[in-house]
């Protein structure tokens, strides 16, 4: 489905969360490397990068094409998040340029608002709670709640399930291929914010607007 209005008031918005929300992409990807040294793997940035977008399960698949079959993924995954945990602690969770100021155009307007993110429900409600943004949201929806992670759009459909609302009357952000290729599928108008990756001329021309941040993309949304 190509939505072709220029602009929409949508009745629920639904966000992913790390590379969309928060900056923590490229801060993180190096603890990967950090995560696998005392494992006697090296986890290059390259490898990182196909796993952004997508769920553990998947990302699981990638490092054992890379590695073998017996790459020990949920031992090197949990050093991971300790890491990642001990620097949020630290040093608290960098915002998205935009993000407050759409969040409080969007609930000014009073449009419920859902997060639909790859990360574990208690790796999401933490971080949502350390940048101090967790009550924005009417419903969080995880990878660990759902069969088929993204480019599937079962968490999007979910996520509209759990905001009360049919997918066509909701708009979702995402920074990543597979979360835009999820929305597709879903059938939501999808907004591209670019982290890391350029997704490609298939994938982009399915998108409903591309914008350089998030307070950009308050002009399309008739708030």
């Amino acid at each position: 489905m190509k939505f072709k209005e220029k602009t929409f008031r949508p009745s629920a918005v639904i966000f992913d969360m790390d590379g969309l929300m928060f900056d923590t992409e490229n801060l993180t990807i190096p603890f990967w490397e950090v995560a696998g040294k005392p494992f006697g793997y090296n986890i290059t940035y390259d490898i990182v990068l196909r796993m952004v977008g997508i769920s553990a399960e998947r990302a699981r698949l990638v490092m054992q094409e890379e590695f073998g079959d017996d790459f020990p993924y949920d031992a090197i995954r949990d050093e991971f998040r300790k890491i990642v945990q001990t620097e949020v602690e630290k040093n608290g969770v960098p915002l998205k340029p935009g993000l407050l100021f759409l969040l409080d155009r969007l609930s000014a307007a009073k449009i419920p608002l859902g997060v639909a993110t790859s990360s574990r429900s208690a790796t999401a409600n933490n971080m949502l709670s350390k940048a101090g943004i967790i009550d924005r949201f009417a419903a969080l929806t995880c990878g660990d709640e759902v069969k088929n992670g993204k480019p599937a759009p079962d968490i999007f459909l979910l996520a509209a399930q759990k905001l009360g609302q049919p997918p066509s009357a909701c708009v979702g952000f995402e920074d990543s291929p597979p979360g835009l290729q999820g929305l597709h599928a879903a059938g939501i108008r999808s907004i591209f914010i670019k982290d890391l990756l350029e997704p490609s001329k298939e994938i982009l021309a399915t998108v409903w607007h591309k914008c350089k941040d998030l307070k950009e993309a308050a002009k399309y949304l008739k708030i």
